[in-house]
């Protein structure tokens, strides 16, 4: 048990976490940058942006295997790859895979083409990466060894299991995109609660996010009809990663001050998980807030996010600029953003912390952060 413990927090924990932060990095600093540049004439952003989204693959990669405290000669061949096998996957279509382990759909062929993206390169640098620290460092010739093994096992892995990846996620994506167009309500309370939860467990949401809303997966979702459904499954979740930060930050004062406002609202509500771990009914208001805000998202401002960005939430206020880099410019769009990623997350939650507070489910000292 303490053994799968110990993989667990390595791999789902610590690599994922190493993940977010090389796709903050890279995919999500171009979404950031490429907002900029659509509201100003810095058109030289959208050239660094351009970059940026290319090397998400190798950032991945290297986040990855520092974390993993692997040799640099297995970092700098993780780097490799990440690129690889971000951009590797298949070509899907009639319910199976056509075109196995490539990185776009030969020309005249049927189906879609769906990399495996962030997720195939989790999968492949971990293996890469544990594989090349068996053999790194134990030869004379270890500048040659090292990265062959491990630009060989990476590519193994990518060919393995980048198709298959890409096959689970299509279809993952596009039951998304499928069911929020035809059930926006529901959906929109699912998504919203799921991902919120998600944001605060020691698990990466955006990294959970960057591989659902894919831009391949936002291409299958063109192809089938459902890119609205998409796009607004998106801008739940956002709705979702919101109510658990602003939700925490505000229930949280009269513990936390405007530190805590700061470090939750604007940094992670992560760090309400030892709290939540002593009294689960902590996690509650925030929760029903996000069951308020993600259909109120869909339903009636229809915010729409894509990418890594729908699983930031206030996080550098990263969320609502994926909110509005997807969302044509208006006055209801704008609205919606203030209320829905601000405001009612801050209202709904204090309400309902302070009804449990009435019935003396939760007390003061109860959300105390650590200094």
């Amino acid at each position: 048990m303490k053994l799968l413990k110990k993989l667990a927090k390595r791999y789902f924990i610590d690599a994922m976490g190493a993940m977010a932060q090389g796709l903050f990095a890279s995919l999500l600093i171009s979404t950031i940058l490429s907002t900029v540049a659509k509201y100003t004439d810095l058109a030289f952003l959208n050239t660094i942006a351009a970059y940026a989204k290319a090397a998400t693959g190798m950032a991945i990669g290297v986040a990855i295997a520092h974390k993993l405290q692997a040799h640099p000669l297995v970092i700098y061949s993780c780097a490799a790859v990440g690129a690889m096998s971000n951009a590797l996957g298949a070509v899907i279509g009639n319910g199976s895979i056509l075109n196995w382990a490539v990185d776009k759909k030969p020309d005249g062929m049927e189906g879609v083409f769906y990399s495996a993206g962030p997720a195939g390169a989790f999968f492949a640098v971990i293996i890469a990466c544990e594989i090349g620290m068996l053999v790194s460092k134990k030869t004379k010739v270890d500048i040659l060894i090292t990265p062959i093994v491990t630009l060989l096992v990476g590519f193994a892995a990518s060919f393995v299991f980048c198709p298959v990846i890409s096959y689970v996620m299509y279809y993952l994506g596009d039951f998304i995109s499928w069911a929020t167009t035809f059930q926006p309500l529901l959906m929109g309370i699912v998504v919203s609660v799921v991902m919120g939860v998600i944001l605060t467990l020691p698990i990466s949401s955006a990294a959970i996010c960057a591989m659902i809303f894919s831009a391949s997966a936002f291409e299958v979702a063109v192809a089938n009809g459902t890119s609205e459904g998409f796009l607004l499954a998106g801008g739940a979740c956002v709705a979702g990663c919101c109510a658990q930060m602003v939700g925490f930050a505000t229930v949280s004062f009269r513990e936390n001050g405007w530190g805590g406002v700061v470090s939750q609202g604007l940094g992670t509500s992560m760090l309400q998980m030892g709290n939540i771990v002593k009294k689960p009914v902590i996690w509650v208001a925030p929760t029903l807030a996000a069951a308020v805000t993600g259909p109120i998202s869909t339903m009636i401002f229809k915010l729409k996010c894509s990418g890594v960005a729908a699983g930031m939430g206030t996080c550098g206020l990263v969320g609502p600029l994926g909110v509005i880099d997807a969302t044509p410019s208006s006055a209801t769009m704008w609205m919606g953003l203030a209320l829905v990623c601000v405001v009612l997350p801050a209202i709904l939650s204090f309400l309902f912390n302070e009804i449990m507070r009435k019935l003396g489910w939760i007390k003061t000292g109860d959300m105390k952060l650590e200094n």
